[in-house]
């Protein structure tokens, strides 16, 4: 049976402000090491925070609740095999405790991220934000930006074609199968001029007719 008692827990209260930023793949090797796939090629929240939150992938048997996260202090983390990182969890010495987080998702609190640089941007900031392009008659609202995308090369916002109403209330346009309709923009300079995190707002070039 895994056993996980030594694992040092620092706080049984989740904060309001986890952001998903990776999950366990596996185990790595015997002495209790995790593997891990951020979703962010920089993973720069991860490898900067001291404690990581694990939520398990099913919900509570019988219930439909979400399985509440659990603190674990992380004593090392590397990187690994490109993308990967390999983490040991302060606590947690043999390869079955590991296993028993494979498939959990990794949460870090926002306030923990490192401050991005001058031009640099967290992913998860520029989801929500409504993203403006050329219309007919000047600027306007073409969308909501509601994922962000890695092509190798840079990002891409996946914008969902709407626009607020006057209340601020996001009306997404949909399909004939009522799905979302969406573009795809790369994040560079050539098309996006300006970002206002605080105004939740990114203004761009892109041609509202694309």
């Amino acid at each position: 049976m895994p056993v996980m008692a030594d694992a040092v827990c620092v706080d049984a209260v989740p904060p309001d402000d986890l952001v998903e930023v990776g999950r366990v793949v596996s185990a790595h090797g015997v002495r209790g090491w995790l593997k891990i796939q951020p979703y962010s090629p920089q993973a720069d929240a991860l490898t900067g925070a001291p404690v990581w939150w694990f939520k398990a992938p099913e919900p509570v048997l019988g219930t439909g609740a979400s399985v509440r996260p659990r603190n674990l202090k992380i004593r090392a983390c590397r990187r690994q095999a490109g993308r990967f990182l390999v983490a040991q969890v302060d606590g947690m010495n043999d390869r079955n405790a590991a296993e028993s987080l494979q498939g959990h998702t990794v949460w870090v609190p926002r306030a923990a991220f490192p401050t991005a640089g001058d031009g640099e941007y967290y992913w998860i900031d520029l989801i929500g934000c409504d993203f403006h392009g050329i219309g007919d008659d000047g600027p306007q609202c073409l969308g909501r930006v509601d994922q962000v995308l890695d092509n190798g090369a840079h990002a891409v916002l996946q914008v969902a074609l709407g626009a607020p109403d006057a209340d601020g209330v996001f009306h997404a346009l949909v399909d004939a199968r009522n799905r979302p309709r969406h573009i795809l923009v790369p994040f560079v300079a050539a098309h996006v001029q300006h970002v206002d995190l605080e105004a939740r707002r990114i203004d761009s070039d892109w041609p509202a007719d694309f």
